[in-house]
């Protein structure tokens, strides 16, 4: 049994809570992650995990064990760091993840701009709305918007996003600017769901939330089709700033009602504690921090 193979694995399904989650991090297929658990319980002649129907934990003599193989990975990890060079030189592969809107109109442009400066690091993106495990799918940093849980992950705030209600200026000319939620009853709106149209907006300011009816005379399932039917005078549409901020500076759209606008949801660089943190790794942090906050700061 090749020892320090075991180790990873036991390690995987430690960090994932399950065999199956264990395999698609290892890409390992579940009998064979299983088998080998087993192996070394075997081995060891000691139970590593108590196994339920819903998830798998520690026991305590597996507490132990894990503990010490945490150590070796990491430190054969650093050793392979440090022969490769990753600790004298920005090198390697980095894997990130973000809100596929946020991706697609700042982490992209400026992930390009990143790769021609560190010719020696490749970035794997991966654009998703859906709250990606970074441990289960080995990522090295992710960017998140809204508050974030309790972890022990290192978090960096690097802006602000609002959630506002906008028009083209040929819309609000014609129609009129609303000035009270009251007055979204009479215009158009482009609203965004994938099921049913929606008949109000939810604002809430202040810890007080107010309910506005609308009427929806377009109903899309994303907020990027939404932007684009507003700038061709649809209606009036609520999204995330960030998705209207190019239209807005190109002056085809305009936002009404910030005075309702809900507080603005933080966005933080998140990822795991690792000493030495490796070259590319601060590197990545270094250039892109100050970037997103240029582009996510607040006017």
């Amino acid at each position: 049994m090749d020892r320090l193979e075991a180790m990873s694995v036991i390690i995987a399904v430690t960090e994932t809570g399950s065999i199956s989650a264990a395999s698609r991090r290892l890409n390992s297929p579940v009998a064979t992650v299983s088998r080998k658990v087993a192996e070394l319980e075997s081995r060891l002649k000691a139970q590593l995990f108590q196994r339920t129907s819903r998830r798998i934990t520690l026991t305590d003599a597996g507490r132990a064990y894990i503990d010490a193989c945490k150590r070796i990975i990491e430190q054969v990890d650093d050793a392979e760091r440090e022969v490769s060079g990753e600790y004298r030189v920005p090198k390697g592969e980095l894997a990130v993840t973000t809100p596929w809107g946020l991706g697609h109109t700042h982490l992209l442009p400026l992930a390009t701009e990143f790769l021609e400066a560190y010719p020696d690091i490749s970035l794997r993106l991966m654009l998703t709305d859906r709250v990606v495990n970074t441990s289960e799918e080995n990522i090295d940093i992710a960017i998140r918007v809204g508050t974030l849980p309790d972890s022990n992950m290192i978090a960096t705030r690097v802006g602000s996003i609002r959630i506002v209600v906008c028009a083209s200026p040929a819309y609000l000319n014609a129609r009129g600017y609303p000035k009270q939620l009251g007055d979204l009853a009479t215009h158009d709106c482009i609203t965004i769901d994938d099921h049913a149209i929606p008949a109000a907006w939810r604002f809430v300011r202040g810890g007080r939330a107010r309910i506005a009816p609308i009427r929806s005379r377009l109903c899309v399932n994303t907020s990027e089709a939404a932007v684009l039917a507003a700038i061709e005078g649809a209606g009036l549409a609520r999204v995330m700033s960030y998705k209207m901020d190019a239209a807005k500076r190109a002056g085809k759209l305009s936002i009404v009602l910030e005075e309702f606008e809900p507080e603005s949801l933080p966005v933080h660089i998140i990822y795991a504690p690792r000493k030495p943190v490796p070259l590319k790794l601060r590197a990545f942090l270094n250039w892109m921090t100050p970037r997103l906050k240029a582009r996510l700061t607040l006017p």
